[in-house]
């Protein structure tokens, strides 16, 4: 089942930023969905581009806690980038470096050869 998004497109882009901030946050605090926070944030940072509003350093606090101190997720992974001017470049390296830990890395990797010996394998018991 589809659940209804946060926000729409034209809320993204309409809505003050106090409104933003708190509707995220109480999300984040209901959810702990980091990824979908990340997106809309990302969005967010899109929309200080294109509009005059301030939008920069949006949920500061809630960002320097994903990327310091929560679990390394692929979504996490996928879109720290977007958020390198949050952090010192000292704090950018600790974070770099906790995020793609080789050990996380090894693990991902092998849980994938597993996932792909066992569809290749289900394939080759199967009856023709």
């Amino acid at each position: 089942m589809n659940e209804k998004p946060l926000f729409t497109y034209q809320q993204i882009f309409s809505l003050k930023r106090k409104t933003l901030e708190k509707r995220l946050m109480n999300y984040y605090q209901e959810t702990h969905d980091e990824e979908s926070v990340l997106k809309y944030l990302i969005a967010l940072q899109v929309r200080e581009e294109l509009g005059t509003a301030d939008f920069s350093f949006m949920l500061e606090k809630l960002v320097r806690q994903l990327l310091m101190k929560t679990k390394s997720t692929r979504a996490v992974r996928r879109y720290y980038i977007y958020f390198k001017n949050y952090f010192s470049d000292k704090e950018w390296r600790a974070i770099t470096i906790r995020l793609f830990s080789l050990q996380d890395l090894v693990e991902e990797k092998v849980e994938k050869l597993r996932s792909l010996f066992r569809k290749f394998s289900g394939n080759l018991l199967a009856p023709s």
